[in-house]
């Protein structure tokens, strides 16, 4: 998915499949359970900000938004991805009255310029050479108020056959199975990550292993 040759139509099969792989992972949950141990923070009519950063189709924030929404809590959703395809799809699919904030930033080449409270990515960090992850975390602990949140696949030969079935069962995106099996093989051990994050004064974030062998890296400022 990273090709930016790739034909919008398994461009968009793609950001599909990987939709359904998020919802059967739990990962957005994890954010909304992020989002919603600061809610007392929405008193006084300040909504939350929440990132998520290479946001793909938008699907996390989708469902965030809904639940957000059910639990009365008020949130502002914001979307950055360098692909222009994805961005429309989060757009197009995103729940009638949803209003999403969405840019296309290369977050590799650009800091990012604003603070939220809630900053968060899923499956990004395995894309990454480890000086371009570090570059990435950095930016993200100075866009963190509040909460960092960031899920991502672990390196294990369970993982990749996990891998290997979930892609084999829920899509026929050729390119999402392609591109699902190199990435576990790309990703990070947790001892890796734990390095990183020292590197970039992450030292005190908790790093964890969960369903289906991935890692949540979870930090909050002093």
């Amino acid at each position: 998915m990273d090709d930016p040759a790739l034909e919008r139509e398994k461009h968009v099969h793609a950001l599909h499949a990987l939709s359904r792989i998020n919802r059967v992972s739990f990962g957005a949950m994890r954010v909304w359970h992020e989002v919603r141990s600061l809610r007392a923070k929405c008193e006084g009519g300040t909504p939350l900000r929440v990132l998520d950063v290479a946001c793909g189709g938008g699907d996390v924030l989708h469902a965030v938004g809904l639940r957000a929404a059910a639990a009365g809590v008020d949130v502002e959703l914001h979307g950055c991805d360098l692909s222009s395809v994805a961005l429309d799809e989060a757009q197009r699919n995103a729940p009638d009255g949803m209003r999403l904030h969405l840019f296309e930033q290369d977050v590799l080449a650009e800091e990012l310029s604003e603070e939220y409270d809630v900053v968060t990515s899923s499956l990004f960090l395995h894309h990454l050479e480890p000086d371009d992850a570090v570059g990435l975390l950095r930016s993200m602990r100075a866009a963190t108020r509040a909460r960092l949140l960031i899920q991502d696949l672990r390196r294990t030969k369970l993982g990749y056959f996990f891998a290997w079935v979930g892609l084999h069962t829920l899509t026929t995106s050729t390119v999402a199975r392609t591109d699902g099996l190199l990435s576990v093989k790309a990703a990070f051990t947790i001892p890796e990550m734990y390095e990183l994050c020292r590197e970039v004064g992450l030292g005190d974030a908790s790093i964890d292993s969960v369903w289906p062998q991935r890692m949540a890296i979870r930090w909050a400022p002093a």
